[in-house]
C-alpha cells in the first residue's frame, strides 16, 4: 500500500468523545480535508460539540445521523449517496475511522448485547461496504480504532503490550472489540481491504462523556458529591491525551501498511486510578476525604501498558502532551464548560450508580 493523504475522511461515532476531538484536529490542522461524520446519536454522542470544534470551518464538515448497523446508511453514507443535516450531498470517502463502539465497560457488564450488536456488526456493515466499494474500483484506506483492553491485564512486573500479545479480553466490551478486530482482519487478509487496526490506551481530554474515571471525577468533584473509586484503586492505567491519539490516527492513515496490521498507541502515561483521583482533586483544591472505595466491579483487569514502538519505526509519530499537562489542562476545560457537561451528568450517573452497589468485600 502507497503512502497517501486523504480527502475525504469519514468518521463513524464521530459526534462522541474520540469522535469529536478528531473532527476539530482535522479541520483546524489539515485544510484540504473534507470530514463526514456519521453518528447514531445515542447517548455518549453529544451533538454541541461538533459546533464548538468546527466553527470556522463549517463548510468542511458533513453531519449524517444514522447507525452503523444499519447496511443501506452505512453503505450510502461511504458511496457518497447521502446526505447531510444541511441537505448536502456528502461527498465519497478514499479514508474511514471506525470509532462507532459502544465503550464503556460498566455499562457492558449490565447490559452486553447492545455492545456486540454495534462492536461486531456494526463493524461487519462497514467492511461489506468496504468491500462493494472495492468491487466497484475504489479502495479506501480503513482504521478500525480498537483498545488496549483486547489483550486482558499485565502483571506488576509484565513489560508493555506489544501487537503480538495474545488477545485475551476479560469484559463484554474488551471481547466485542477483540471480535471486531478479528474481523477487520479476517476481511483484509481475505478480500485485501486497505485496512489497519489501531489498539489505544486510555483516553483523556475534553468533551469526554463523564461516565469515564476523568470527567466523572471532576464532574462529581465540581458539584460537590463523593468520588466512587474501585476496590483498592491501585488499577494502572496507560493514559493517552486524546490530540495526541488522533496525531496517530493520521500517522498511520496516510502511512504504507499491509493488510489487517496492527498499530499499539500509547504514549508510556503509567498512572494509578487513585493517584489520578488524587490529581484532580488538587487541581480543584478539594479535600480528599469525599473519595470512597467501593466495591471493585468484576473482572477489574489490574494493569495496561502499551509498547508503541512499531507505530513510531513506522510513522515518526511520537506523544507531545504529557500526562500532567494534559490532566491540567483537561480539568481546566470542565471547569470552564460546565453548560457542556451539565446536559448530559443525569445519563451519566445511571450506569455509575447501578455499579457503584456497596463498599468493597
Amino acid at each position: 500500500m502507497s503512502d497517501a493523504s486523504p480527502q475525504t475522511l469519514l468518521i463513524t461515532g464521530g459526534a462522541g468523545f474520540i469522535g469529536a476531538n478528531a473532527v476539530g484536529w482535522l479541520l483546524r490542522r489539515q485544510p484540504a480535508v473534507q470530514v463526514v461524520v456519521f453518528d447514531a446519536m445515542t447517548y455518549a454522542a453529544h451533538p454541541e460539540s461538533l459546533p464548538m470544534v468546527s466553527r470556522g470551518h463549517e463548510a468542511r464538515l458533513f453531519v449524517v445521523r444514522g447507525d452503523v448497523r444499519d447496511a443501506t446508511a452505512v453503505a450510502a453514507c461511504v458511496h457518497g449517496n447521502a446526505r447531510d443535516a444541511r441537505g448536502r450531498s456528502v461527498p465519497a470517502c478514499d479514508s474511514i475511522w471506525h470509532m462507532a463502539a459502544e465503550s464503556h465497560v460498566d455499562r457492558s457488564i449490565l447490559g452486553p448485547t447492545d455492545f456486540v450488536d454495534t462492536n461486531v456488526i456494526g463493524t461487519l456493515r462497514l467492511l461489506e461496504a468496504l468491500r462493494g466499494a472495492q468491487d466497484g474500483g475504489r479502495q479506501i484506506r480503513f482504521v478500525h480504532v480498537s483498545t488496549d483492553e483486547v489483550y486482558g491485564s499485565l502483571s506488576p512486573t509484565e513489560p508493555p503490550f506489544t501487537e503480538a500479545r495474545p488477545l485475551a479480553p476479560s469484559s463484554p466490551y474488551a471481547a466485542s472489540k477483540a471480535a471486531s478486530d478479528l474481523l477487520v482482519q479476517g476481511w483484509a487478509t481475505t478480500y485485501g481491504l486497505d485496512a489497519v487496526i489501531t489498539r489505544c490506551s486510555n483516553n483523556y481530554g475534553p468533551f469526554q462523556f463523564p461516565e469515564k474515571l476523568i470527567p466523572l471525577m471532576v464532574t462529581r468533584a465540581l458539584g460537590g458529591a463523593p468520588l466512587p473509586v474501585y476496590g483498592d484503586g491501585k488499577q494502572v492505567r496507560d493514559w493517552l491525551h486524546v490530540e495526541d491519539h488522533v496525531a496517530a490516527l493520521w500517522a498511520v492513515t496516510g502511512a504504507a501498511a499491509g493488510a489487517g496490521r496492527v498499530f499499539n498507541i500509547g504514549a508510556s502515561g503509567e498512572q494509578e486510578n487513585l493517584a489520578v483521583v488524587h490529581g484532580i482533586l488538587t487541581a480543584l483544591g478539594k479535600d480528599p476525604s469525599s473519595i470512597e472505595h467501593v466495591r471493585d466491579r468484576p473482572a477489574h483487569d489490574r494493569r495496561y501498558a502499551m509498547d508503541a514502538s512499531r507505530l513510531r519505526a513506522a510513522t515518526g509519530w511520537a506523544p507531545q502532551v504529557s500526562f500532567a499537562d494534559g490532566l491540567a489542562a483537561t480539568v481546566r476545560w470542565y471547569v470552564a464548560h460546565e453548560p457542556w457537561w451539565r446536559a448530559v451528568q443525569g445519563e451519566s450517573q445511571r450506569a455509575a450508580e447501578a455499579m457503584y452497589l456497596s463498599p468493597p468485600r
